[in-house]
């Protein structure tokens, strides 16, 4: 499913910086060290994203990493009480997320890289399941990618030609 763009520049984004790696590459002269940021920026309004920022200072390596993530904004479909509107697996490399619609009150059930894009993205209920690896930056990926294939139920409606009661059942 293709996603259309979001511009950034209107939206309010708040970040997390999930994960910052000291990074080494061995040269002639000794060990050049470097600095990697997961970041994942979102307006907890249905928007996310994440992105990787590298750089030789910290500081640099976040804003970079929040330009990278305000490149690759998302936005989420939700139902009326802040939860997904069906279940679904988001798969990215070895990492697997289970996102599961959650009944109003349940509030966020998620492990570290997984919480950070769901509060981000303005989720109020749903329950999720980190299977197969646990890398941080892969299990933030999975999640983007579960999200950005949820549907609405008029969305499937429209493509099968029927009714909303009739997909709800």
């Amino acid at each position: 499913m293709k996603q259309e763009r979001i511009d950034a520049s209107q939206l309010e984004l708040e970040e997390k910086v999930v994960s910052i790696k000291r990074v080494t590459k061995v040269v002639k002269g000794g060990r050049n060290m470097r600095f990697t940021a997961l970041v994942v920026v979102g307006d907890g309004n249905g928007h996310v994203g994440a992105g990787l920022g590298k750089a030789t200072e910290i500081p640099e390596a976040i804003r970079k990493g929040k330009e990278d993530a305000a490149k690759k904004l998302i936005s989420v479909k939700l139902d009326d009480n802040g939860s997904v509107t069906h279940d679904i697996i988001g798969k990215f490399g070895g990492a697997s997320v289970l996102l599961k619609k959650a009944p109003d009150g349940t509030g966020v059930i998620a492990g570290g890289p997984a919480r950070a894009v769901i509060e981000l993205a303005g989720i109020k209920n749903i329950r999720t399941k980190s299977l197969g690896s646990n890398n941080k930056q892969n299990v933030v990926l999975a999640t983007i990618s579960g999200l950005s294939e949820i549907k609405t139920p008029e969305g499937v409606a429209k493509l099968r030609g029927k009714s909303v009661e009739e997909i709800l059942g």
